[in-house]
């Protein structure tokens, strides 16, 4: 095994359990513990960890500064799955809001083609997807654009979504905790997001196993906004648990 393809072990188990040890890592592929730290000193210099002592963290700092592209690429099958279980929701004549991120944009893609389907979306990615398809009625919330990532965002995206309602919700977030509830990264889009969660009969969370237990920038709102919450089997227990105790049905795709 080349000491890339261990590194990215590395990260899946990172991924899985936000924390390694040099000791279990250097059994685990055999090798020496030097050979472990010299792995996480060039994982750390790339960005991809947090040194700590005894073994490394994950550090989320990469995906933050990740491209749209590279972010669909992350977790991609996981997130795959989480669509086709989300697109089983969506019924004929719906209107669905969405906001952007990788996982509602897959989300959107896995829409039956044939429904009849109002879509609100300040996702520039999602809108131009969507405008190719005779059935859809496409609305892109105006705004100033944050070019990066492909989304509209102020008071005028804002002002225009508090004219609408949606009969669903599919929303994106970055961090999902039970004591700071969903976060994002983008403090520019944590208020169309509170919008679209007020003005939604319906609140779909999509969210691969990796955003729980973590707290990213800026609160959207508390977890007991949710109605659903769709993410990957390899959940913990525990935490499928917690969420049901507050009322939220968790779907596992």
């Amino acid at each position: 095994m080349i000491a890339e393809d261990r590194k990215k072990q590395i990260l899946d188990l990172l991924t899985q359990n936000g924390t390694v040890r040099v000791t279990e890592l250097s059994r685990l592929f055999d090798v020496s513990e030097v050979t472990i730290r010299n792995y996480l000193d060039d994982m750390e210099k790339r960005g991809l960890v947090s040194r700590v002592h005894g073994g490394a963290i994950i550090s989320y700092k990469p995906y933050y500064n990740m491209s749209l592209n590279q972010r669909l690429e992350t977790n991609q099958s996981e997130k795959n799955e989480i669509a086709a279980s989300i697109s089983k929701m969506i019924e004929p004549n719906d209107t669905v809001m969405l906001n952007s991120g990788t996982t509602t944009f897959l989300a959107f893609q896995c829409f039956p083609s044939d429904y009849n389907l109002s879509i609100v979306t300040n996702s520039i990615s999602i809108a131009l997807e969507a405008s190719g398809n005779h059935n859809y009625n496409v609305i892109l919330i105006g705004g100033s654009i944050n070019t990066k990532y492909q989304f509209s965002y102020g008071d005028d995206a804002i002002n225009q979504l508090k004219k609408y309602h949606a009969d669903k919700l599919i929303l994106s977030v970055d961090g999902i905790d039970s004591n700071n509830g969903f976060t994002t990264y983008y403090d520019k889009e944590a208020e169309i997001d509170r919008i679209m969660i007020e003005n939604s009969d319906c609140c779909i969370i999509a969210a691969d196993h990796s955003k729980f237990n973590r707290t990213a920038f800026t609160k959207i709102s508390p977890l007991s906004v949710a109605d659903c919450i769709v993410t990957n089997s390899t959940i913990n227990p525990e935490t499928v648990e917690e969420l049901k105790g507050l009322g939220i049905k968790v779907c596992l795709s």
